[in-house]
């Protein structure tokens, strides 16, 4: 799960477009309809407006809509839930094509979905469940990156210990992660969850880091934190760091970035490991979704990116220092055959 900012004149957000190559309004050469012509236009309306993960996704969102000649317009959100419906609803008022919803409430987003399906528009959702058939559903898997992010933590410490747990219900990826935790506990009944604590807001990692201090001056003996967003490990490591017990507690997370692979692999680091996508892979395989939505043919409803472990010891035994670096040297990582067509260009920078 993960990260943003800006916005339109009505929802005090900015809308940026992206005109690709193949340039929008071009052909794409044996591409179906309406991609042989070109001028196809697509709406990104994003929830979570903070973190590397929603860059990311974000730029491999437009680096596929370039090699498709798409015009992508990218609303970007503050956690607004009110906002991200307007914007949702100013997307279909500019008659894009397409709509890529990328987190949200879904409370607020059903109706206008169904809106934007009946004036025509194709909508795929990432990590956010709007219970619609007609909306293919784009996740990461966030049960087996729970399981793998776990799973660590267990051939790490055993099956008992104490354990803290950073957690905001209403986000379908953390609610996806959290029921891997539940069922994690009930077969383990010597893992203790001590306490439980964690905000998404403008500023996750200070807030998580706050309250981290809180629950660890209230349970000294927690020595396991999952943290199942890498914006919550972020926090947690700041606030052991600060504490001056990062030599007694290890992290475990999901999800991953260049700054995260740096506080990972630090020397004395406590965030030992994480289950990660690469959130760029992720946002080709949105775009790739929503363009065969457009053409005419089924993407699937689920579609699911893989995920893959990474610790801190492969981290330094591979001199990985950046995402890149993962790319190429945990090919798994890179790439997804997902949403997949022989008329879809692979994205480039």
């Amino acid at each position: 799960m993960k990260r943003f900012a800006l916005g339109l004149a009505g929802a005090g957000l900015l809308a940026t477009s992206l005109i690709g190559a193949p340039a929008y309004g071009e052909g794409l050469a044996g591409a179906p309809a309406p991609f042989d012509k070109g001028g196809v236009k697509v709406a990104l309306v994003t929830f979570i407006s903070a973190g590397d993960f929603f860059q990311a996704y974000q730029a491999g969102a437009q680096k596929q809509a370039k090699a498709l000649g798409i015009d992508l317009q990218i609303f970007s959100g503050r956690q607004d839930a009110a906002a991200q419906r307007e914007q949702v609803e100013q997307a279909i008022n500019l008659g894009v094509q397409g709509i890529i919803i990328d987190h949200g409430q879904p409370e607020s987003l059903k109706d206008v979905a169904q809106k934007a399906l009946d004036a025509g528009i194709k909508v795929v959702a990432f990590d956010v469940d709007l219970g619609n058939p007609a909306i293919p559903q784009v996740e990461q898997s966030d049960h087996e990156l729970a399981k793998a992010a776990l799973g660590q933590a267990i051939a790490d410490h055993g099956t008992a210990f104490n354990a803290g747990y950073v957690y905001v219900a209403g986000f379908a990826p953390l609610d996806r992660r959290n029921e891997v935790w539940e069922e994690t506990k009930k077969a383990n009944p010597g893992i203790v969850e001590k306490a439980r604590w964690g905000a998404v807001n403008d500023t996750t990692a200070s807030s998580t880091a706050d309250q981290t201090k809180a629950a660890f001056q209230a349970n000294p003996d927690i020595t396991v934190v999952f943290a199942p967003y890498d914006e919550f490990a972020r926090g947690v490591k700041l606030a052991t760091d600060e504490l001056g017990i990062s030599d007694k507690v290890k992290i475990y997370s999901a999800d991953v970035s260049t700054a995260d692979i740096t506080e990972i692999a630090a020397e004395g680091s406590p965030w030992v490991a994480t289950a990660a996508t690469n959130p760029a892979v992720v946002g080709e395989v949105s775009v790739r979704a929503v363009a065969k939505l457009i053409a005419g043919e089924d993407p699937g409803h689920n579609i699911v990116v893989k995920p893959v472990l990474i610790t801190q010891k492969d981290l330094r035994d591979n001199a990985i220092k950046t995402v890149e670096d993962l790319n190429v040297k945990l090919p798994a990582f890179g790439k997804s055959d997902a949403a997949t067509a022989s008329w879809i260009p692979v994205a480039t920078q």
